[in-house]
Order: structure tokens, then sequence, then C-alpha cells
């Protein structure tokens, strides 16, 4: 890396670190409020402001652009099981975003989080205890199928946690057990962020997000043991496909 881009990504860092903690704080107090007089199901699109102005602010300080592809098999109105591979927090922000609403999978940890955790308590996440493994998959069976009914799309990391870019971590059949059991798809999603603003690390680095939206995988006449190998083949593939480095 050049003096002047090593330059240009700490200074861009640094910007959106402090616009990070700021705006966190300022939505963290102000959303919660307004969203409690609005209809359960749209309080995800008053709490989004806030993760549409941190994904520009990261766009414009660090230099980033994202590129989206498939769009179209994204159906308004229709709930998915959403997989998405883990790299960084830039997905967190993204998919909510992307789909709405939208409840996520997520250790319980979190919720407890000043500021940030008060409105994520807001958009019904699943909050599992991820050291009891299998009363965290009932619990994601259980509410994950409520959710779905009700209209929520439900997003499952399949990997459980972070992975480095260009890293390879196996998948849990969580999301294939929960797609067959409420006879919803699973809708596949694929990203690079994790080279760009790498987990848990303060300096983000310029240049392109590249996302994938795959076709929905249907359910119908497949088992989960179907489901899940499917999932997880385009992921790979696709996976592939994103990563630069």
């Amino acid at each position: 890396m050049s003096i002047g881009l090593s330059i240009r990504s700490w200074v861009g860092s640094t910007l959106f670190g402090i616009s990070y903690v700021v705006s966190t704080v300022v939505a963290g107090v102000v959303a919660p409020p307004i969203a409690l007089c609005v209809p359960g199901i749209h309080r995800q699109k008053v709490l989004n402001v806030h993760n549409g102005i941190l994904l520009f602010l990261f766009r414009i300080f660090c230099g980033v652009t994202v590129n989206v592809q498939g769009r179209e098999n994204l159906e308004k109105g229709r709930a998915y099981v959403i997989v998405a591979n883990h790299q960084s927090e830039w997905e967190t922000y993204f998919l909510q975003v992307l789909v709405t609403p939208l409840s996520t999978v997520l250790k319980k940890e979190l919720l407890s989080v000043p500021f940030f955790g008060w409105g994520l308590r807001m958009v019904q996440p699943i909050a599992i205890d991820r050291s009891q493994k299998s009363n965290a998959l009932k619990q994601i069976l259980k509410q994950g199928k409520e959710r779905l009914l009700g209209g929520r799309s439900v997003l499952i990391f399949p990997e459980g946690t972070r992975v480095r870019a260009g890293e390879e971590k196996s998948f849990n059949k969580g999301a294939a057990m929960l797609a067959t059991s409420a006879d919803k798809a699973i809708l596949p999603i694929v990203h690079n962020a994790g080279e760009i603003w790498p987990g848990k690390k303060w300096l983000k680095q310029p240049g392109t997000i590249n996302v994938i939206i795959g076709e929905p995988i249907e359910v119908e006449g497949k088992k989960t043991g179907d489901m899940h190998e499917e999932m997880e083949v385009w992921m790979r593939e696709n996976m592939a496909k994103v990563t630069t480095k």
C-alpha cells in the first residue's frame, strides 16, 4: 500500500469512526421513542434511517463503492430465510436496509450494548445463547417460524461467527431446518465486505464491495439435507467469485 493511500485510509477510518460513535449514540436515544409510535412491523423503517446514514458515511469517508447483483431475486413483501456469509459489521447494517422487515439470529449479549442494543431489541431479533447449542437451535426453529409466518424475513449467518475474507468455515444446517419447517424459501447472499471492513478492525480500506443475491431456493419437494446442500454449493461458488484478495 502506498503512503498516500495509507494516510487516506487512516484519515477516512478515523472520520468514520467518530461519526459512527456519535450517530449511534444519537440514534440510540432518539430512534426508539419514535419507533414506539409506529406499528411493530414498520418500526425497522425508522431504525433503518440510522443504518442508511452509517452506510452512506462509510462510502464517503472510506472511499467505498457497492456493487449489487441480483436485486431482481428479492421479491418485495415475501418472507425468506436469508443466509449470508459473515465477514464484517458492514453486512449487518446493509442487510437490514436491503430486506425490511428482518429478524436477525444473533448472540444475546448484543442486546445489552448501550444505545446499539436499545434499537436492536425493537426489530424482534432471535437472541440466542451460543453456549447452549441444543436450546439455541430449538429457539431458532420456534421463533424463526413465528417471525416468518408473521411476515418477517429471518437472517441467519450459517458460519455462526465472522470469518476472514478468503477463509472457509463449515455451515450449520439451522437455516435449512428452519426453511423446511416453515415452508419458506432460502434466499442466499454473498459479499466480500471483509476485504474492505475487516471484522473488529479500526482501519478500513477503499475499494468495492461486491454483493450477489441468488435466486430463492424453494422448499417444495426437498428435504433439509437437499436445501442445505443446494445453499452451501451456491454460496461457496459465489463467495469465490466476489473474493478479490
